[in-house]
C-alpha cells in the first residue's frame, strides 16, 4: 500500500499572530511545507480560497492535519458538515494535533468513527457556546455600563453661547423655530431637541 499524502491547513485571523506555532506543528507532523494551505480570514464560515483549493486535493489517499479544531472553523453546524465532507465524501483522514482523540486513522471500525464524531460534536458545541457567551457578556457589559450612566458614541456638542438668549426669544414667540435655529447655527430638528431638553433641565 502506498504512503498517504500529508496536507496541512492553517487559519489565522488578521488579529492573531500564531501563524508560526501552527506551521511548526504541521511540519513536525511530517507535512511538507509546499502542502500547507493558509487563509488569513475569520473562522465564521468556510468561504475561504485556500481551504477550497485544499478541499479539491483531498481523497482516500490523503491525511489532513490541523493544529486545533478552531483553526478549521468555529461554527458548530458548518464544522460538522465539513468534517462529514472530508471524511465521508472525500474519504480522507483528519488529524487534529492538539486533540489526539480526533485522529480518524486510529481505528477504522465503527466505534473509532463514532468516537471521533462524538468528540468533534462536543468540541464544536463548546467552541460555539463560548462564542455566544462572549457576545452575551459583551451585551450585558454594555447594558450595565449604560445603567451606570456611561455614555457611548460621540459626546454631544456644547450649546452655543447665545443659546439661552435665543431660546428665551423663541419661547416668547419673538423668533420662529427656523430663525432661532439659524441664529444658533443649528438644524431645526437639532434646535427643537435641544430646546425641549433645555426646558426640562
Amino acid at each position: 500500500m502506498e504512503d498517504k499524502k500529508y496536507l496541512g491547513y492553517m487559519r489565522v485571523s488578521s488579529r492573531e499572530q500564531n501563524e508560526d506555532r501552527q506551521r511548526i506543528a504541521l511540519l513536525e507532523m511530517g507535512v511538507p511545507k509546499e502542502n500547507i494551505y493558509m487563509d488569513k480570514l475569520s473562522g465564521k464560515n468556510f468561504d475561504r480560497p485556500q481551504y477550497k483549493k485544499l478541499l479539491r486535493k483531498l481523497n482516500g489517499n490523503t491525511v489532513l492535519f490541523v493544529k486545533s479544531i478552531d483553526r478549521l472553523g468555529r461554527n458548530y453546524a458548518d464544522l460538522n458538515e465539513q468534517w462529514r465532507i472530508i471524511t465521508k465524501e472525500k474519504g480522507a483522514d483528519i488529524v487534529v494535533i492538539d486533540m489526539p482523540l480526533l485522529d480518524t486513522r486510529r481505528e477504522k471500525n465503527l466505534l473509532g468513527t463514532f468516537i471521533s464524531d462524538i468528540v468533534l460534536a462536543l468540541l464544536s458545541y463548546v467552541a460555539e457556546n463560548e462564542r455566544l457567551n462572549i457576545r452575551q457578556r459583551q451585551a450585558e457589559g454594555i447594558a450595565a455600563a449604560k445603567a451606570r450612566g456611561v455614555k457611548f458614541g460621540r459626546p454631544p456638542k456644547p450649546l452655543p453661547d447665545n443659546f439661552y438668549e435665543v431660546h428665551k426669544a423663541w419661547k416668547n414667540k419673538k423668533l420662529t423655530q427656523k430663525e432661532a435655529a439659524k441664529a444658533c447655527n443649528m438644524a431645526e430638528s437639532t434646535f427643537h431637541d435641544k430646546a425641549k431638553k433645555f426646558g426640562k433641565d
